[in-house]
């Protein structure tokens, strides 16, 4: 396994993004699968996991920190209430011309598959499967009320100590980012129809039955309103982070889906598989 890391320049920001890639000595393709973070996360945070499914799939894997994320330079604005889709045509976007990147496969946890499913329609020829994992579709109550949850423990003493670990100083902004985007008001009628509408490469989505962010109302909004051919997987007994809690069950659900790429046949629409 080749890991390597660099930075690319953002220069309409007079900024920097981190970005991590791990390549198998032997891989299928030159489409790499392309990650992105949850409203907490980073590089880092992914932990083991990208190195596991680029052994399991035989396939580049790559994954950066989001502007103001992890070792990516700090963000001096806060959120729009477009900041999901305009990922796709900015920070993305110089992601694949910097690192000469056609075709790709991308796979987005939590808000970073909101922003995955945007990349996918925003890119219909280059996008070639979507993966989406525990992502939100709109907002709902239980996603705010999970929020204000969170909000009120990051007050306790030592908390936010634990953001810092990953994201530095810019540990405030990242939670703020989160918390007081969702809890707008502007934020309030957010959804992804009109992207999900767009998509036309094969997709999965990933739900935990018992996710705190998301019921599953969320990824069938994505079976719902998606033309593409898709697959959907509840998981059991599963929360907001299922490729922390069961990953040896998230990466054998990924290399099927995968594996099927090349039979747009035998990915129905209609499918709900359950595991």
């Amino acid at each position: 396994m080749q890991i390597s890391e660099s930075w690319i320049d953002l220069n309409t920001m007079n900024a920097k993004l981190y970005v991590k890639v791990w390549q198998p000595e032997r891989f299928k393709s030159d489409t790499p699968i392309i990650l992105l973070h949850d409203s907490l996360g980073s590089v880092q945070l992914w932990r083991d996991f990208p190195e596991e499914l680029a052994k399991v799939t035989e396939q580049k894997v790559i994954a950066y920190d989001r502007l103001g994320f992890g070792q990516s330079s700090i963000h001096t604005n806060t959120l729009a209430v477009d900041f999901v889709s305009t990922e796709a045509t900015e920070a993305f976007a110089e992601i694949l011309q910097q690192l000469n990147i056609q075709n790709f496969m991308i796979m987005g946890h939590s808000v970073g598959g909101g922003m995955a499913s945007c990349c996918a329609a925003y890119y219909q020829d280059r996008c070639k499967a979507l993966i989406t994992m525990s992502a939100q579709s709109m907002v709902e109550e239980l996603t705010l009320s999970g929020i204000r949850e969170a909000k009120e423990i990051f007050k306790q003493y030592g908390q936010l100590d634990r953001l810092k670990k990953y994201h530095g100083e810019k540990a405030q902004w990242v939670l703020d980012a989160w918390t007081e985007t969702w809890l707008s008001e502007a934020f309030k009628h957010w959804t992804l129809d009109e992207y999900l509408q767009k998509i036309q490469c094969p997709m999965l989505v990933i739900h935990g039955e018992l996710d705190e962010y998301g019921s599953l109302n969320q990824p069938q909004q994505y079976i719902k309103n998606s033309p593409a051919p898709s697959q959907l997987y509840i998981m059991e007994n599963t929360h907001h982070m299922p490729h922390k809690e069961k990953p040896e069950e998230v990466l054998a659900i990924i290399t099927q889906f995968l594996e099927k790429l090349t039979d747009f046949t035998q990915l129905n629409h209609t499918a709900n598989e359950q595991v």
